[in-house]
């Protein structure tokens, strides 16, 4: 249920030909599998060993570790790739582990879709989040907080490390549409939704599907795909 990613920030983040890609959190291998269509040689490293199950099912190397702890045994890769999953990782330390593990002249790619239902559907939820979930109505990442706070810690991470060129962010939009229950099914893959205590979250979950039906049943979800990336220095 999790969205893909579109085609021109792959083409920019594939733009300095890269072969061997480390896909950090790469969770049941959406980006990856992207990664590999294209020709790429892809290991993901995951700490959660179901989703590598899934991963590894859908034809992705894994290996199961947090980046910060994971042994790359010598092993260095042209691009390393974090897709919707970086802000699980110590920006500090994950950046500097990226540092040690690119070739010279690699990029390190962090990414991720932001949006926030349409303004007619947004309407419709406020008040149930405000009723029933108010912290998640405040924060969550799906009601279209908490961007910039990922986008700039990660880039002042990676330029802290000295050993990037100046880290560059980039934005495409697209769209994808969601049925109701597409929606909900969707939130359950967010943990901020999926770790709810079971009563409180089917309350909310049964709302929201509620909500979305009576304004037409579907919604076209607004996307920014955003990326922060940087070069290894050369020297």
């Amino acid at each position: 249920m999790r969205p893909s990613y579109p085609a021109e920030l792959l083409d920019d983040v594939l733009s300095t030909g890269a072969v061997d890609v480390l896909d950090v959190g790469c969770g049941t291998g959406i980006a990856s599998r992207l990664l590999a269509a294209r020709g790429c040689r892809v290991l993901g490293v995951e700490p959660d060993p179901r989703m590598a199950a899934v991963a590894l099912a859908g034809g992705t190397d894994v290996e199961v570790a947090a980046i910060e702890e994971w042994d790359p045994r010598g092993r260095t890769f042209d691009l390393v790739t974090s897709a919707q999953a970086w802000h699980w990782v110590e920006p500090v330390a994950g950046a500097a582990r990226v540092a040690e593990i690119l070739r010279p002249g690699g990029r390190a790619a962090m990414f991720w879709n932001f949006g926030a239902p349409e303004p007619r559907v947004a309407e419709a939820l406020r008040p149930i989040y405000a009723r029933l979930e108010p912290e998640l109505e405040r924060y969550s990442i799906l009601l279209g907080h908490g961007t910039e706070l990922r986008l700039d810690a990660t880039a002042d991470a990676l330029a802290a490390t000295g050993r990037f060129t100046a880290p560059e962010q980039r934005t495409w939009r697209w769209e994808r549409t969601y049925a109701a229950a597409e929606w909900v099914e969707f939130l359950l893959t967010h943990s901020d939704h999926q770790t709810l205590p079971e009563p409180r979250r089917a309350a909310l979950l049964e709302a929201v599907g509620a909500a979305i039906d009576a304004v037409g049943g579907s919604f076209t979800m607004v996307y920014d795909a955003r990326l922060v990336r940087a070069d290894r220095l050369r020297s």
